[in-house]
């Protein structure tokens, strides 16, 4: 567990702008127009529309995406009663974790009101403002009451998470782990130490799971919960047992197959863990110390199935997996409660999510290769990126079919897209992009099938229905490696190239280059050693139809990769050179960068192809071009050998094609701010448009350009390098990049290919 010193909390709170959460407008609102707009006089009109029809607040307002986190501060996390306004920081943390994981935004509300009846009175006043209530450290047995009373009175979600939250959770991890060990939940006997809001409520969802009452003991802070004991609260009562063998945690445990603890943390020991059944289930959840250490309860016995609260251990029971996505499927259908059918829905989609490969952004969290379904990984970890798919859409399906939804959706994929582009998972370009690959999959070669990305690149893009992949590499390396990884070759392909059954295709690749390159000076012998190399084997295969497109780069040095490209496939007639660009996906749409790879001083000449080659590509992509050439100058401003060869380029540009709406030299903020642009240079070519498209004058800028947004803003989507005026499909990655920056690389290969197919059947056809 990381250690968090009082003096780095309390600058974290309060450096800057002081507190976790901000409000900020959704609209435009620099002129009068739009400020008329906003309020008054525009404003009365959808006011009007509500007062007709209340759901239409839902549309005009942004009631269906506001969560209220609403507490009295009387159980703070493992504060107790504080008070509601020392419990603010803990609201607006938990509305942070909705923004960031969910989409949602929320108005956390501190009630300085203990009554319950008081404090039910208030909240129903102010509900009105908000699509869900998420009620928040309130003590036991007062929040059954208010929890119970606001379901009935209000007609939006309401959820107090420390009941609802843990219990979704660990059932969740009950079910996979009973599955693990291959226990019936139906025959397990189950001890609960604790007898609070969150114990209830998750004994009760374990029931529904089909866990049996009469195999359930709970305790409380005196003992064994039994029958007998007088002034049981009526929550307590339903559980109490009428066995009379058992008083203490100690006996409770013996034979035991599932121990989950909700109470105080160091309360179970070792022996206690070795007098359980085999293979027993302990979920120590006790926060912030839990009822046994993780160490502890492996050494006890090595058949031990954990869980704690913790990060830093395996299966933590972590209520950011549910909350978020439980809200965000409720919201999605403008739902009216949070109901069982719901809150199972969750169980169900969490669960069955541990069972799915999991992606590569989860394993680099955890330093990991091969998260894998069993006993140390039975729950998702939270960063995991589908939770919100998955949950929040199992969660409003439920809610449609269960009768509590206003809002219907028909379209799961598309919502689930919607979702993953609300979060900046994917944009509308990545989503067209796998879309189109998926519509026309094409043979891709992998060139390090022995690089562990690559290979998970392979696979994913397989699993995708992207491409049908050729893994180029030692079979038997790759195949153990894929065994290390638990990934499956299933439908891939692997080609040894240095295996003595490939020596024909070898020999067939060097007659054929000889033939092509003989005039450079190329012997068969010096050809059919090249084929032993995997750049001019894989590009060989492209070259004669053998494969569709070819990505390399994790291993081979660029410069080498270009020289092979340019000799093997050639750059396309219409061109001198060729290049690279980058994609920039952020919320002001795409903005194309070159040349980020290839060229690292272009000359006037290398410059006009990359500018016509990068207008090529962008409508590629069904995109206008609008091409600034940047300079660290505008316009002429200064007169260097630099700024002057743009100042050229863009002269001759212009010339040879006056319909192309390219200018410049600009420097990067006059490019990008029209109006300041068009004010200041208002005889400037590209007057009234956006520029997307941006070349740049040398390797250095575009390259530092897209890394700088890169490292500043996690926001932005980047794709890339995507190569640029060769004569077939072979693309390049970096050295760095991540499986999924490979995977979207794959998709554009894919693309590039079936283009190249398509006007290839046309041209056939005309002649």
């Amino acid at each position: 567990m990381v250690k968090i010193s009082k003096e780095a909390a309390l600058e974290y709170h309060e450096n800057g702008r002081p507190g976790k959460i901000e409000v900020k407008p959704t609209k435009p609102y620099r002129t009068q127009t739009d400020l008329s707009l906003a309020y008054s006089p525009g404003v009365a009109y959808p006011c009007l529309e509500i007062q007709d029809n209340p759901d239409a607040a839902y549309k005009y307002t942004d009631k269906g995406n506001l969560v209220a986190v609403i507490s009295n501060g009387t159980a703070v996390l493992g504060l107790g009663d504080i008070g509601a306004l020392s419990g603010k920081p803990v609201m607006e943390g938990k509305g942070l974790l909705f923004k960031i994981y969910g989409g949602i935004d929320v108005f956390d509300i501190e009630v300085a009101e203990k009554d319950p009846e008081k404090f039910c009175e208030a909240v129903e006043k102010i509900a009105p403002t908000f699509g869900g209530i998420n009620l928040e450290d309130i003590k036991a047995p007062e929040c059954f009451y208010i929890e119970d009373r606001l379901k009935k009175t209000l007609d939006i979600p309401v959820m107090h998470d420390d009941q609802h939250g843990t219990a979704i959770i660990s059932a969740a991890g009950l079910k996979n782990a009973l599955e693990v060990n291959g226990k019936d939940i139906k025959k397990v006997k189950i001890v609960v130490n604790g007898a609070g809001a969150a114990a209830i409520s998750c004994t009760k969802l374990y029931m529904a799971l089909g866990a049996q009452r009469e195999n359930i003991v709970m305790l409380d802070s005196k003992g064994v919960i039994t029958s007998d004991r007088p002034n049981l609260t009526e929550q307590k009562k339903f559980f109490a047992t009428d066995r009379r063998d058992v008083h203490t945690l100690e006996e409770a445990v013996k034979g035991a197959d599932v121990f989950v603890g909700l109470s105080k943390g160091n309360v179970l020991t070792k022996d206690m863990i070795r007098s359980m059944a085999d293979q027993p289930i302990v979920f120590a959840l006790a926060n912030p110390v839990p009822e046994i250490s993780y160490e502890d309860a492996m050494d006890s016995r090595p058949d031990v199935l954990m869980s704690t609260g913790r990060s830093d251990y395996p299966n933590q029971i972590n209520n950011v997996i549910g909350f978020p996505y439980i809200f965000r499927g409720a919201l999605d259908v403008n739902a009216t409660a949070i109901n069982e059918e719901m809150k199972m829905a969750a169980v169900h989609a969490i669960a069955d999510l541990a069972k799915q490969p999991v992606p590569d952004v989860v394993n680099d969290v955890y330093h990991v290769n091969n998260l894998s379904f069993g006993p140390d990984y039975f729950i998702p970890k939270p960063v995991d990126p589908r939770l919100i798919t998955e949950v929040s859409a199992a969660v409003a399906k439920a809610a449609i079919d269960s009768g509590v939804a206003r809002k219907n959706i028909t379209n799961w994929a598309e919502y689930k897209n919607r979702l993953r582009e609300m979060l900046g998972q994917e944009t509308k370009l990545t989503q067209k992009l796998y879309d189109t690959a998926r519509s026309h999959p094409q043979r891709v070669v992998f060139a390090e099938g022995i690089h562990p990305t690559m290979l998970k690149a392979a696979v994913q893009a397989k699993a995708e229905g992207l491409c049908y992949p050729i893994l180029l590499g030692n079979d038997e390396r790759i195949e153990k490696l894929a065994k290390e990884l638990d990934l499956s070759l299933e439908g891939i392909e692997v080609i040894n190239l240095r295996h003595d059954r490939e020596a024909e295709r070898r020999e067939r690749y060097a007659r054929i280059l000889t033939q092509k390159r003989q005039r450079d000076g190329y012997t068969y012998q010096e050809a059919n050693d090249k084929m032993f190399e995997r750049n001019y084997f894989g590009m060989m295969m492209v070259e004669t139809g053998e494969a569709d497109a070819f990505i390399t780069g994790l291993y081979t040095k660029y410069s080498n990769t270009i020289k092979v490209a340019k000799e093997i496939i050639g750059i396309r007639p219409e061109y001198n050179n060729f290049g690279t660009m980058h994609i920039i996906n952020s919320a002001r749409g795409p903005l194309f960068i070159a040349d980020t790879l290839i060229n690292q001083n272009p000359t006037t000449d290398v410059l006009v192809d990359l500018a016509k080659i990068s207008a090529t590509a962008v409508r590629f992509f069904n995109e206008k071009p609008v091409v600034a050439m940047i300079s660290h100058s505008n316009f002429g401003s200064d007169n260097t050998e630099g700024t002057q060869k743009v100042r050229r380029a863009v002269a001759r540009l212009q010339q040879e094609d006056p319909s192309m709406l390219i200018d410049g030299e600009l420097q990067i903020g006059s490019a990008l701010n029209k109006e300041m642009r068009d004010n200041m240079y208002p005889f400037n070519k590209l007057y009234g448009e956006d520029v997307n498209t941006l070349v740049f004058p040398n390797l250095t800028s575009a390259r530092s350009s897209y890394k700088m947004l890169q490292a500043m803003n996690s926001d932005v989507e980047i794709i890339g390098p995507i190569q640029m005026g060769l004569n077939k499909p072979i693309h390049f990655i970096d050295f760095g990049s991540s499986v999924r920056e490979v995977v979207n690389i794959t998709a554009v290969a894919v693309i590039d290919a079936y283009v190249d197919k398509v006007k290839g059947r046309i041209t056939a056809q005309m002649k």
